[in-house]
């Protein structure tokens, strides 16, 4: 009786909305303004998840902690308060207790809040890809191409009434609200494939890159954030947009190939600053990505011919290889001209001003050691895979070059400018062109012009292939591993070819990727996945593609990276979970696109 005296009082001077909920989600009593919330007669006896959405557990959770809960009706939104009405029960417990909601009124804070995030603005940099070679390609239509894509841009500006200024050739920055660049995440900026239908002369399509910076406190912050996205978009092959919000990043397009510059200007002055810092530095350590194939040892090797080439010692770091590196690594230790050290060595041997460089990759996870490139002065790094969020920061020097076949060809190109009349042994000569061969599988993959170029000069220097080829032979069991994953192979409905390698070994890496090159070859396979366990237990994948799928943003999904084309990954998950996860994956992304 005395509680139902206080439901009545309160239910007639409340100020706000207010209704009172039993212990079974009934409305016992409603102030006359619940008519601004609920726009019928009759809620008395209503069950409250019918009037509101909201379960009644939800409200007494609400009412427990103190939290308001949120809803939306006749146009108009409202903030409730919940609380008990009654004492508590026996240990603080509210069993059978009454519950009190009061509506606030939030619609005109809602609208401003709205308003506010509509309008937040956002920093967008522009690059044109490849321009001077896109000019280049248009000889005598240098300016109808240019006012092509100028006039692209402008228009799509014009569309998302943002602000646009040219200050480069080929970069521009746009300045856009929140509203606009929601729907440009929604459509996956559909600008990027407006810009590859421009017809030009050229033998590439005209592509963008876009870096947007969101969610930071202020303009300087914003441009920054732009110019790190733009930055990562470039290093990842361009025709992409990358957005930088705070510390993480989001990457939309990437469907072609990054085109292969023709100028090798860039290569001769990363020559020049590269041997300016080996004549600076003490001692020089050069490491590539862990369990190093050729690729990676080829340039280690290269970069250490460079050192010796201005007076300088330089230590390569090597611990664990697998069998396919054997005769590679046997070789080079028979010539007595490389010294090879463990981390552990080289950390022993850090002086100051010491240098490292690091070969076919950047990411601190990948390096052999990435302790000893935290306790040397100087980092220089030679890469050709697409960049990756955990790249080191700040380095001395970074020649990051995904339109490159190998780090194999990045370091002979710089060889071929740094060494004049000097020469490569012959031994250099052929690990330099395996490094090449491995990473084109045999000059059938992402071998552009000076691809054949950068051969052509090993050549001229001594690699003989014959000698070449017999690093590529592989043991009975590897053989046998290999053609068993072939036969085992599946070829899904879209193209999609996936096989798993059955042992457990220190080559299960190699054996996947030389399955997943195989399974390209099967007619109307676009991509394929391999995956198999290695000697430590852990699920190795191999991706391969034939261009028309972006494998490496399908790896990065799950833990890896690499290239457009050739990606992979690791995980814990068993071979036949992941490739199933992958499988999945694909039909998702493909859905949504």
């Amino acid at each position: 009786m005395y509680v139902g005296r206080i439901e009545r009082l309160l239910a007639y001077y409340s100020p706000l909305p207010m209704c009172i909920v039993n212990a079974q989600g009934k409305v016992t009593r409603a102030s006359r303004k619940i008519a601004e919330v609920f726009k019928y007669d009759g809620i008395i006896d209503q069950d409250v998840f019918v009037l509101t959405g909201i379960k009644m557990q939800e409200l007494v959770k609400a009412a427990e902690e103190e939290t308001p809960l949120f809803i939306k009706r006749n146009e108009k939104a409202f903030r409730i308060g919940c609380c008990f009405l009654g004492g508590e029960g026996e240990e603080g417990s509210h069993e059978g207790a009454s519950l009190i909601l009061h509506f606030t009124d939030i619609t005109d804070y809602e609208e401003l809040l709205k308003k506010y995030n509509d309008e937040r603005v956002y920093m967008m940099l522009v690059n044109v890809d490849n321009f001077d070679e896109l000019t280049a390609s248009n000889d005598g239509n240098e300016s109808g191409i240019t006012a092509s894509i100028d006039r692209l841009l402008r228009d799509w500006s014009a569309e998302m009434g943002a602000m646009i200024v040219r200050y480069k050739e080929s970069l521009y920055e746009l300045v856009i609200t929140n509203r606009n660049y929601e729907k440009l995440v929604e459509e996956r900026f559909p600008i990027l494939d407006k810009a590859r239908e421009i017809e030009s002369n050229a033998d590439f399509p005209v592509t963008l890159s876009i870096g947007v910076g969101v969610g930071a406190d202020s303009l300087v912050e914003l441009d920054d954030y732009a110019q790190e996205a733009l930055d990562m978009a470039l290093g990842r092959g361009g025709d992409q947009a990358v957005v930088k919000d705070g510390s993480s990043f989001e990457y939309y397009g990437g469907s072609t190939q990054s085109v292969e510059k023709s100028n090798k200007g860039k290569s001769r002055i990363i020559g020049h600053a590269l041997t300016t810092l080996m004549e600076q530095s003490s001692r020089i350590f050069i490491m590539g990505h862990k369990n190093p194939d050729m690729d990676s040892f080829g340039a280690a090797i290269g970069i250490a011919r460079l050192a010796k080439s201005v007076g300088k010692d330089a230590y390569i770091l090597l611990s664990e290889y697998n069998e396919t590196m054997i005769d590679m690594v046997s070789d080079a230790k028979k010539t007595g001209e490389y010294e090879f050290v463990t981390g552990e060595r080289a950390l022993s041997l850090i002086e100051k001003n010491s240098l490292a460089v690091v070969v076919d990759t950047h990411r601190r996870m990948l390096v052999e050691s990435a302790e000893l490139i935290d306790n040397v002065d100087r980092l220089a790094i030679i890469d050709h895979h697409r960049k990756a969020e955990d790249v080191f920061t700040n380095p001395s020097l970074s020649y990051l070059e995904s339109y490159a076949s190998s780090a194999s060809e990045l370091v002979t190109e710089i060889l071929q400018y740094r060494l004049g009349k000097k020469s490569l042994s012959r031994y250099e000569a052929d690990v330099l062109m395996a490094g090449i061969m491995l990473d084109t599988n045999r000059f059938a993959v992402k071998a552009g012009v000076r691809t054949f170029e950068a051969a052509s000069w090993l050549r001229r220097a001594g690699a003989d292939l014959s000698r070449v080829r017999r690093y590529f032979q592989e043991s009975p069991e590897n053989f046998i591993n290999r053609a068993n994953g072939i036969v085992n192979a599946r070829i899904l409905e879209n193209g999609i070819a996936m096989s798993t390698c059955g042992a457990q070994t220190i080559n299960t890496q190699i054996v996947n990727s030389q399955i997943a090159d195989e399974l390209l070859t099967i007619k109307g396979a676009r991509a394929s996945f391999v995956a198999g366990r290695n000697e430590d237990g852990v699920t190795v994948v191999s991706a391969r593609s034939l261009g028309n799928m972006n494998v490496q943003t399908i790896m990065e999904h799950f833990g890896g990276g690499g290239h457009m084309n050739t990606a992979g990954t690791k995980t814990d998950l068993s071979p036949e979970e992941i490739l199933q996860q992958i499988e999945e994956y694909i039909k998702t992304t493909e859905t949504t696109q």
